[in-house]
C-alpha cells in the first residue's frame, strides 16, 4: 500500500516538476529618436559642393533668416574669408558671409541660444557669427571637430549666450576641411582675427534650396 501511495505521489508530482516558469516579457524597445523638420540647401564653392540640413523646427528664427539670404540670392558671390585652425587643424571653424555689405545685409535677428534649441557646436554644425546677442545677420561659420565652448553657458561669466547653431553639414565635409587648410594671410584681420584671414578667400558661387525642399 505504501509503495502504491509513493508511486501515485510521484506520478502526480511529475507534471508539476516538468513545468518551467514562463519567460519574463521582453523589454520594450526604446522609442526611436525624434525626427525634426529640416530644409536642405546646397552651397557651391570654388572647392566643391557643401550640402546642409537647416533646423527649421528647432531653430526657426535663425533658419528663416538664412533662407531669406538664400532665396534672395544674397549669398551668391560671397566668400569664405576666415579659417581658425586649432590643434594642428584637428578642429576649428571656417567663416563666410556678406561682411556688412550694405547691398546684401538684412536686419539682424533675435538670438536663439543652444540652451533653447538643444543643438550644439559639434562636427559639421553651422552657426551664426555675431557681436552682441541679437546682432547676427548675414555671416556664419562651419565647425570642424567639436567646440562646445561656443555653446550657451548660463553658469559662465560675461557673455554667456554662445552662438546660434541652426543646422549641420550632411555632405561635403571634405570641402570644409579644404577651406580650413587654405593659406592664411599673416597681416590681414584686426584684433583677435589677425592671423585667421584666408589669403585668397574661397568663392561661394551659389546657395540654393535643393529640389523638393519646402
Amino acid at each position: 500500500m505504501k509503495t502504491f501511495l509513493v508511486a501515485a505521489l510521484v506520478v502526480l508530482a511529475a507534471p508539476a516538476m516538468a513545468q518551467t516558469p514562463p519567460a519574463p516579457p521582453a523589454p520594450e524597445a526604446p522609442p526611436p529618436p525624434p525626427v525634426f523638420a529640416t530644409v536642405k540647401i546646397a552651397m557651391q564653392t570654388a572647392q566643391g559642393r557643401i550640402v546642409l540640413a537647416l533646423e527649421k523646427q528647432r531653430a526657426p528664427v535663425t533658419t528663416a533668416n538664412f533662407l531669406r539670404y538664400v532665396d534672395q540670392k544674397r549669398f551668391d558671390g560671397i566668400t569664405f574669408y576666415r579659417a581658425l585652425k586649432l590643434a594642428d587643424g584637428q578642429y576649428g571653424l571656417v567663416q563666410a558671409g556678406v561682411r556688412g555689405n550694405a547691398k546684401r545685409v538684412l536686419a539682424p535677428i533675435a538670438h536663439e541660444p543652444t540652451t533653447k534649441t538643444g543643438l550644439t557646436h559639434d562636427d559639421g554644425a553651422i552657426s551664426m557669427a555675431r557681436l552682441a546677442p541679437g546682432t547676427a545677420a548675414g555671416d556664419f561659420f562651419l565647425i570642424i571637430g567639436n567646440l562646445p565652448s561656443l555653446d550657451a553657458n548660463p553658469a559662465g561669466t560675461g557673455d554667456t549666450q554662445g552662438y546660434a547653431v541652426f543646422g549641420h553639414v550632411i555632405e561635403g565635409m571634405d570641402v570644409v576641411h579644404k577651406i580650413l587648410e587654405a593659406p592664411i594671410s599673416p597681416t590681414a584681420g584686426e584684433g583677435a582675427m589677425k592671423g585667421q584671414m584666408i589669403a585668397a578667400p574661397v568663392a561661394v558661387t551659389t546657395v540654393r534650396r535643393l529640389p523638393g525642399t519646402p
